[in-house]
């Protein structure tokens, strides 16, 4: 391509945080493209070829460092607010042009990054998982031999659903890119899990971890109230529900100091089985011996767990179930016992529930989530998990539960 005849780098619109202007950009002898261009200047074109519209790089990483620390502030309140900086009218079309280049600023500075990983070694299997928390995962010489080697808690949240446009009669558009962060377990891996509560009843709307019923009349005290008490919806609403959204939630495993280790996609279903089967099964392959994961039915999915293709494997890596201590109250007394923290040596001030506080932040997602694309809604998460991480690396030093 000739770029010195492109009209798109003639009477450029360029748009600035405080500014905005028309001009004429030339390009140097080794550029092919307009946005090479654009990008020597500090801009990023809206259209990949023939741009009449571009942002400028501080604009959008203003806009990203923004969003990361208030989740709530969409692509529609930056445009809105550029649109008042500039005194213009806002029109729906800047919601497009602008998540168009946010889109190409993230793709470059997820290049950078795995640049940046390959020359500081960082690129290695699993690195992220082995070295996300120090306190958790870090072990000095002659460090004492703990009870549990790692714990973690895994839970799941229906807060960041996705709609699915097929039930307005469109067809949904087509994105083929991925999610660029190895937080995922794809739908594919946990798939192969959703067959494996052997000693389970399952039906089309139940949870594949749920008990026989019992009558209580004629064996009072096998009766386990322990998942009922967290179900908040009757089969046929959660039926109705699942309907309508394509992703329901996501699952997410956590360590003891709320770093995100692992997440995956509910979809169009509850918290069945085969999402704690697939973040556990990854979570003992990393890690190894000596774990503990908390749960909020986690005294009935242990049985699940038991009869799943790598239980045995579980077992002989000293795996533990536990129940989170807010959960735990809950259920009854012969189960705190067992399985609450605070009865279980080792576990110290951990109380296994720190998927909530996650999220307690990411539900602050939804709103800019509950309508995008499957690419841009694992973007957003990503971008947001990204930045909880490191907010809980800069505050790990001020609070480290014994």
């Amino acid at each position: 391509i000739d770029t010195t005849d492109c009209p798109s780098l003639n009477n450029i619109e360029l748009i600035d945080i405080f500014r905005r202007c028309r001009s004429s950009l030339q390009p140097i002898a080794s550029h092919r493209f307009p946005n090479e261009t654009l990008i020597y200047h500090g801009y990023i074109g809206c259209a990949p070829m023939y741009p009449t519209i571009a942002i400028s790089l501080r604009t959008l990483a203003a806009f990203r460092q923004c969003h990361r620390a208030c989740p709530r502030f969409s692509i529609q309140a930056q445009c809105r607010t550029l649109c008042f900086l500039h005194d213009i009218p806002y029109w729906p079309y800047l919601n497009t042009q602008f998540s168009a280049a946010y889109d190409i600023y993230l793709e470059i500075i997820h290049h950078v990054d795995q640049r940046l990983k390959a020359a500081l070694k960082h690129d290695t299997p699993n690195w992220r998982l082995l070295n996300s928390c120090p306190a958790c995962f870090y072990k000095l010489q002659d460090e004492p031999t703990l009870d549990f080697n790692w714990l973690v808690c895994v839970d799941g949240n229906n807060s960041l659903k996705r709609w699915d446009s097929s039930i307005y009669g469109n067809t949904a558009r087509l994105d083929s890119r991925q999610a660029r962060s190895d937080y995922w377990i794809d739908r594919e891996t946990v798939d192969k899990y959703k067959h494996e509560a052997k000693s389970c009843d399952i039906n089309s709307h139940d949870d594949n971890w749920e008990e026989e019923p019992v009558d209580a009349s004629t064996n009072p005290s096998n009766v386990l109230t322990c998942v009922d008490r967290w179900r908040n919806a009757g089969p046929e609403t959660r039926k109705k529900m699942f309907s309508v959204f394509h992703e329901s939630g996501i699952f997410i495993a956590a360590c003891r100091h709320r770093f995100i280790l692992l997440a995956c996609d509910m979809v169009q279903s509850g918290e069945l089985a085969k999402y704690p089967l697939a973040l556990i099964d990854k979570l003992l392959t990393v890690y190894g011996k000596n774990g503990g994961c908390a749960y909020d039915i986690g005294c009935a999915f242990s049985k699940t767990l038991s009869s799943s293709s790598f239980g045995s494997r579980a077992h002989d890596l000293g795996f533990r179930m536990m129940v989170g201590s807010f959960h735990g109250h809950a259920h009854n007394r012969k189960c705190q016992l067992r399985w609450h923290p605070m009865y279980i040596p080792g576990t110290g001030h951990t109380e296994g529930e720190g998927c909530e506080h996650v999220f307690s932040a990411s539900n602050e997602l939804a709103r800019s989530t509950r309508h995008a694309s499957s690419f841009h809604r694992h973007q957003s998460i990503e971008e947001h998990f990204s930045f909880w991480d490191q907010d809980k690396y800069a505050s790990l030093s001020l609070y480290i539960p014994l």
